[in-house]
């Protein structure tokens, strides 16, 4: 929901950023690679006990997540790429609240356990939406910078990482965040079905 405005408020950010790893040869990949590494060593520190920092380098992560689509288009977007990088930001949204369970394994599983099914639910109806619309050809002319067709909805990338940082500032509060943002996910997922059952 807020993904659309934010990336249109940090694309000059992001090029500006972007056009000196193009000078210098760096790669999409590369930018993708080094983003979810920052972001397993952000649940490393969180499951250590460190919100704060974990807080930090989940910021910095999801700075290079944006940074590699920026890099692409200013040299050649590729398939493998946009694959590469789905496929690496699944893992690393799972990776937030497990690694709270893990931190405070009594207070935090279920709730954790819940908000990872949410996910699951949100991921495979986006997923099998972008699968189905590439066999029929659709145009998402909505975000045509995108590797796939995708299917928007109230929590995206932007409002998970509001929720991430909520409970990295408050994280005695995780339940509260972890059982709120799964309920917002629950509608994310009707939506996305009757969405997608209309356009196929």
């Amino acid at each position: 929901m807020i993904d659309r405005p934010a990336q249109t408020a940090l694309k000059p950010l992001l090029t500006l950023l972007a056009r000196p790893l193009v000078a210098a040869g760096v790669s999409a990949d590369a930018v993708t690679l080094l983003g979810f590494a920052v972001g397993i060593a952000a649940a490393g520190t969180i499951a250590l006990g460190e919100p704060a920092l974990g807080l930090v380098l989940i910021l910095a992560s999801r700075l290079l997540d944006g940074l590699d689509g920026t890099v692409a288009r200013l040299t050649a977007a590729s398939d493998r790429g946009a694959f590469l990088d789905i496929a690496l930001d699944f893992v690393f949204y799972a990776s937030i609240p497990l690694a709270f369970a893990v931190y405070e394994p009594a207070a935090n599983g279920l709730p954790a356990a819940v908000l990872l099914a949410a996910f699951v639910a949100t991921g495979s109806s986006f997923l099998a939406f972008a699968v189905m619309a590439e066999k029929r050809g659709l145009a998402d002319t909505a975000h045509p910078g995108k590797g796939f067709f995708f299917l928007g909805g109230l929590t995206e990338a932007g409002e998970t990482l509001v929720c991430f940082a909520l409970m990295c500032l408050w994280p005695q509060h995780f339940a509260l965040w972890a059982y709120g943002f799964a309920a917002l996910c629950a509608i994310t997922w009707a939506s996305r079905i009757a969405a997608g059952w209309r356009r196929l």
